[in-house]
């Protein structure tokens, strides 16, 4: 039996992805601030999903998932899905700490939760979604671009420490461009929108066959390529808008 726990499966990524695992055969956790989507989850997939209220900002977030393997009867996959994120051109407060706080403090706090359990039960498999974002400083959205770059820089870390303790954890670093979900219903407009779907499939893919790093899809990968070569000098006079 596999068992995988995805956090964040209320909507968006997470959700499909978590519909995706439960379709190949796998039994999954599901946890989300939200209850409701979850409950639907479990009945479109009787006797393979447990479900659990978890909100990552909460001091208990880490007891809570803990619970959760415990009842499942343990966890082979941990796949994270929540976070937030706007674009804040006028460096709204609440927007700015609202999203560091939910993508580095409860970002790390789960993920240790899932790295210790692994550590503690001999390996398993961390995969994140973090975010193209990650790669440079977005003037539009400062808070989300530098929290992404925190999380992309933890799971390397982790993974070298993993190597140095003789620990086979496997770590998936999924990195997408603008998906077409509740996350972008903003107002505002995004360019190369993708579908959840096809975003989802090539995650799961990309967990089942192991990879460290995946930036989806192919027009972000060349982005982000000529992205990285840019100087800072003149990455600062670039109009990046939506």
């Amino acid at each position: 039996m596999r068992r995988a726990v995805v956090v964040g499966a209320s909507s968006g990524m997470g959700h499909e992805v978590a519909r995706l695992l439960l379709a190949d055969g796998w039994t999954v956790g599901v946890a989300a601030r939200r209850r409701e989507p979850l409950e639907a989850l479990a009945r479109d997939f009787p006797g393979s999903v447990f479900t659990k209220e978890i909100d990552v900002m909460d001091a208990d977030a880490g007891h809570l998932l803990s619970e959760l393997i415990h009842e499942m009867g343990g966890m082979d996959l941990y796949f994270h899905a929540a976070g937030v994120g706007w674009q804040n051109y006028t460096l709204e407060e609440d927007k700015e700490l609202r999203t560091v706080e939910t993508n580095t403090v409860g970002f790390a706090r789960l993920v240790g939760v899932a790295y210790r359990y692994f550590a503690d039960r001999g390996g398993g498999q961390i995969a994140v979604i973090s975010s193209i974002a990650g790669t440079k400083g977005i003037g539009m959205a400062p808070a989300y671009s530098a929290t992404k770059a925190f999380e992309d820089i933890y799971i390397q870390a982790l993974e070298q420490q993993a190597r140095i303790r003789h620990i086979p954890i496997r770590f998936t670093d999924l990195r997408p461009g603008f998906v077409r979900t509740a996350l972008l219903d903003d107002g505002a407009e995004y360019p190369m929108l993708m579908d959840p779907h096809r975003v989802a499939k090539d995650m799961v893919d990309s967990v089942y066959k192991g990879r460290h790093v995946r930036v989806i899809d192919g027009r972000y990968r060349v982005l982000t390529f000529f992205w990285r070569l840019l100087p800072a000098w003149l990455w600062r006079r670039l109009n990046i808008h939506n």
